[in-house]
């Protein structure tokens, strides 16, 4: 029963996720935090940061350790990275072949003039949902944590948007600086 909820759910993430695998946090989360509780809430943020610092897309990431952890078994890994990738593979497939002859059509351009606003919606929405107490602290509870997170929010923000500074080397800077200051 397991892996045909694990495949369905993350065959629907990997059909309506627009925008790639930023986009389908909100959705991922929805469905694998609160609706099935496979993982919690800072589980999930644990995977968003590890499938940050590896190779392959985050939804396939984040696919790969739910099936795991909500089965045990390697199994649930390959089911649920399976179902997130087919939709998209299927569609590919499907669109590849009416696209290239109708791009240029004002239905198609209309179309992704509408989708184009929306992915960034749902990036903006995938960015609020990790701006959370388990990723910033809580200045109640700890002040110097908060401060401390905040600060690094701050500088990956604008090393890589200002300074176009690579986000593997800020990953891994933020990561050391994470150790010095909290270990």
């Amino acid at each position: 029963m397991i892996f045909a909820q694990l495949f369905y759910t993350f065959f629907k993430i990997g059909l309506f996720g627009f925008g790639g695998g930023y986009a389908m946090l909100s959705m991922i989360q929805g469905e694998v935090v609160m609706r099935y509780e496979w993982i919690s809430s800072q589980e999930f943020t644990d995977i968003v940061a590890i499938s940050q610092m590896t190779p392959g897309p985050i939804g396939i990431n984040a696919a790969t350790y739910v099936g795991y952890t909500a089965t045990g078994s390697v199994w649930g890994s390959v089911i649920a990275s399976f179902a997130v990738v087919l939709p998209s593979f299927i569609l590919m497939l499907l669109i590849s072949k009416f696209f290239l002859a109708y791009q240029k059509h004002p239905m198609v351009e209309a179309v992704f003039k509408g989708l184009r606003p929306a992915v960034v919606g749902l990036l903006a929405s995938a960015a609020l949902i990790l701006m959370n107490v388990e990723n910033f602290n809580s200045p109640k509870d700890d002040i110097y944590s908060f401060i401390v997170s905040v600060v690094i929010f701050l500088v990956a923000f604008i090393g890589t948007r200002k300074y176009k500074i690579n986000p593997i080397l800020m990953i891994f800077c933020c990561g050391i600086a994470g150790l010095l200051l909290y270990w």
